[in-house]
């Protein structure tokens, strides 16, 4: 019976996929993500139920949009796919199961899948802008928060380890006081204070382990890009490398930090769950 789940959640995954797909186009032009109806990006036409079911739609209308036949760009529907797969892949990775998975292991799946979408959301505007949207980070803080609230109540963990978590709280809470009163008055904004606020959300749900994992896959990543674009770089023997000048490109931090610390949490997962 377990496969019936786990299509579910491949499902779920996708249309959280969408939903990504959605918030990653639209919090950046400052729309509406909650209430405004979905629309083709081309001809504004607003889609109906059969135009946004995840991954069918895209096959049965060919990648085209059903009202001015433009051509949609595959990206949505490779996101809901991978979003799918990641969801499904946290799933196996705590033996999730219909029959013996317990209340406390279901929670902690939940409160991942959120914590997941909310990661892609800011890793994917991240990848675009060189941005770290604030919005979503604040709200995985309270997601977050209230996980870890539950599980002292509930488990009552050493009273040391809630303290480590209180500090990087209050860190956090400094961080974004200090981000969005006093740089927003500045007009000013700080890549460098938003990835330390995405380093301690991190750290809030997959522990200092996996953020210490994240934090390596995330340097060797880095490393290769810049050795990519010097190798580019000297290649063409030009400024411009595809339209993109290579000098002056910046690395979406972030975005590879986000990349790493999904890796790195199914590895460590895998590990704990079944060795």
């Amino acid at each position: 019976m377990d496969y019936i789940l786990y299509i579910l959640i491949f499902f779920i995954g996708a249309l959280c996929g969408s939903f990504i797909t959605l918030a990653v186009y639209r919090i950046p032009l400052k729309q509406d993500i909650t209430h405004t109806h979905s629309y083709c990006p081309q001809c504004n036409h607003k889609l109906g139920f059969f135009d946004l079911i995840p991954i069918f739609s895209y096959i049965f209308l060919r990648g085209r949009c059903r009202y001015c036949k433009k051509k949609i760009k595959p990206t949505s529907f490779l996101i809901e796919i991978l979003t799918g797969v990641i969801f499904v892949l946290f799933a196996a990775s705590i033996k999730l199961s219909l029959f013996t998975t317990s209340l406390s292991t279901l929670i902690y799946f939940i409160i991942g899948l959120i914590y997941i979408t909310i990661l892609l959301i800011i890793l994917g505007i991240d990848k675009k802008y060189i941005k770290v949207d604030k919005s979503a980070l604040i709200i995985g803080f309270i997601c977050v928060t209230a996980y870890l609230i539950y599980l002292y109540i509930t488990e009552r963990p050493i009273d040391i380890s809630m303290y480590r978590y209180v500090i990087y709280l209050v860190i956090a809470c400094f961080l974004v006081l200090f981000s969005v009163i006093y740089l927003k008055k500045k007009g000013k904004d700080s890549y460098t204070i938003d990835v330390l606020m995405l380093s301690i959300f991190m750290i809030l749900y997959t522990y200092e382990a996996v953020y210490i994992y994240t934090v390596m896959i995330t340097l060797i990543a880095v490393a290769l890009q810049l050795i990519i674009n010097n190798i580019l770089k000297r290649k063409k023997n030009s400024k411009y490398v595809k339209g993109i000048k290579i000098e002056n490109a910046k690395i979406p931090i972030v975005f590879y930090m986000g990349v790493a610390n999904l890796i790195a949490l199914l590895i460590t997962n895998f590990t704990i769950f079944y060795i």
